[in-house]
């Protein structure tokens, strides 16, 4: 269903401390994430992330879109903005995880997109 909430992301300054932090929490299970730059977190309900070099982030919320380039296209038409910054386009990723992007609302409120891998 386009709009659902469909993945969150964790920004921290250091992944390793971050993981062991969140896995003691809520009893969260990391896997090495795409170019073993981060974590993608088992939760049971909503998948996430983590990645590092980010101290003091909040968290980042990604809502499904069936086609994101659409997507993308409708942001721009109604004044919002989009990143430029490349969240893992390579194959495996994509393939694994999907496409991603981070958004800007007209107002300057940020969000993401994210078109769910083939079959999901």
């Amino acid at each position: 269903m386009s709009g659902e909430l469909s993945f969150f992301e964790l920004g921290v300054a250091n992944t390793e401390q971050g993981r062991k932090f969140y896995s003691a929490l809520f009893g969260w299970e990391f896997e090495s994430g795409p170019g073993g730059s981060g974590y993608s977190i088992n939760t049971p309900n909503v998948p996430g992330g983590i990645h590092g070099g980010d101290e003091g982030a909040g968290p980042y919320v990604f809502f499904r879109v069936p086609d994101l380039d659409a997507a993308v296209e409708q942001v721009l038409a109604l004044g919002g903005t989009v990143d430029a910054v490349e969240l893992g386009e390579d194959p495996d990723s994509v393939a694994k995880f999907g496409r991603f992007k981070l958004c800007h609302d007209d107002q300057g409120s940020s969000f993401g997109l994210h078109e769910p891998p083939s079959g999901n």
